[in-house]
């Protein structure tokens, strides 16, 4: 099998999450940077990949890269690589770019030297003026950095967020890898009770199922490479059945509220598609209302803030009085997402810990209360 060099990129954030879930995988030399982590894999990899990671945005083959200071440079080293061996004579090239810090800074500018530098390279090598680009799509990327320009085939498609299972969501929904994270930040383990009082969608609860039962994120949906002649059908084959067969039916219980009839619906139906119908419970409840009777359980949850609401005297009620509620839940943990800066002052505790992230483009933190731990309480006990 060919060796690429392979490049999963992720929210900012996001990239520590990313890496843990690829050695988890079984991939140990990697280099870890802003957005991104790189490893060396082959065609099983690059299936294996798209559809395990559950934190990851897509998955891209690196191509080439080279200092390009000008559409020269930029055409030139283009050109130079040998497309004819990733792209077959009916290949659909579509190059989308972006720019950062860079003299070529007309990414719409970049994007069509690119395309027609690969075109050149093409002709050369399959001796043929017309190409007919009815064949599987090959999604190429520029992308300029300190005028050094990185050459990337995405093999994902739609970002790996779409996992298949949500047709329709609530307002404002949270993206299915960043949810998965919070639920792979907090270190729950199903044996422990897990709780998130504002579910909209069901999003969270239906990605901490997921990753309860192991089930793949990216069993339900197909991805961009799949129709690439260098990547086997068979592969693909293979690595969801490996995938069905490690999924488990351990029995918890994850409990799921909102105060909203109409997601609450969307939210049952997702996780029906999701194969987690049977270990949610979900019930029309208003944050207040929560209680348990369990102990040292987690709550991971995204409550309204600003850029849901607008008004910033509702939100700081709904943080008071999830002070209030969750002050009851002594034993419990929280990691709560929230865009609203003074969060912390009206929920009135300060939090552990917290880290910054992206909710689509709207900057959020993760506030992380830690409970007690349970060893050290029984040992006190």
């Amino acid at each position: 099998m060919a060796q690429y060099t392979i490049i999963a990129t992720s929210t900012f954030g996001l990239e520590s999450v990313v890496a843990r879930e690829l050695r988890k995988l079984g991939y140990s030399d990697m280099t870890v940077e802003n957005g991104k982590v790189t490893f060396r894999g082959n065609e099983d990899d690059i299936a294996r990949c798209n559809i395990w990671l559950r934190t990851a945005d897509r998955v891209f083959i690196k191509v080439a890269d080279f200092e390009a200071r000008d559409f020269e440079e930029l055409f030139r080293g283009t050109r130079d690589i040998r497309w004819d061996e990733m792209i077959p004579a009916d290949g659909k090239m579509h190059v989308i770019g972006r720019s950062v810090s860079s003299k070529l800074a007309s990414v719409k500018d970049c994007q069509s030297i690119v395309k027609k530098a690969v075109i050149e390279a093409m002709k050369a090598s399959h001796s043929i003026d017309q190409f007919p680009e009815t064949g599987p799509l090959y999604r190429i990327e520029i992308s300029l950095l300190r005028d050094k320009a990185t050459l990337t085939l995405d093999t994902t498609g739609q970002g790996l967020h779409r996992r298949g299972y949500r047709e329709e969501t609530g307002e404002a929904p949270l993206r299915e890898n960043l949810a998965a994270a919070l639920v792979l930040l907090s270190r729950w383990s199903p044996e422990r009770i897990l709780a998130d009082p504002f579910c909209g969608s069901g999003t969270i609860p239906i990605e901490a199922a997921m990753i309860g039962r192991n089930i793949a994120p990216g069993l339900k949906r197909s991805f961009a490479s799949e129709g690439w002649p260098q990547i086997p059908r068979h592969i693909w084959d293979t690595t969801r059945k490996e995938a069905r067969d490690k999924a488990n039916n351990l029995p918890f219980r994850i409990l799921a509220s909102d105060n909203d009839a109409r997601v609450l619906k969307k939210a049952r139906e997702n996780a029906v598609n999701a194969g987690a119908g049977d270990c949610i419970v979900f019930q029309k409840l208003s944050f207040e209302e929560f209680r348990s009777r369990k102990k040292y359980g987690l709550i991971i949850c995204n409550p309204p803030y600003g850029e849901r609401m607008g008004d910033s005297g509702e939100i700081e009620k709904i943080c008071k009085k999830m002070g209030e509620t969750f002050a009851i839940l002594d034993s419990w943990s929280f990691f709560i997402l929230s865009a609203y800066p003074q969060f912390q002052i009206y929920f009135g505790k300060k939090a552990t810990r917290n880290r910054k992230l992206y909710n689509g483009g709207i900057k959020c933190y993760l506030y992380e209360y830690l409970g007690p731990r349970i060893k050290a309480v029984k040992s006190e006990q």
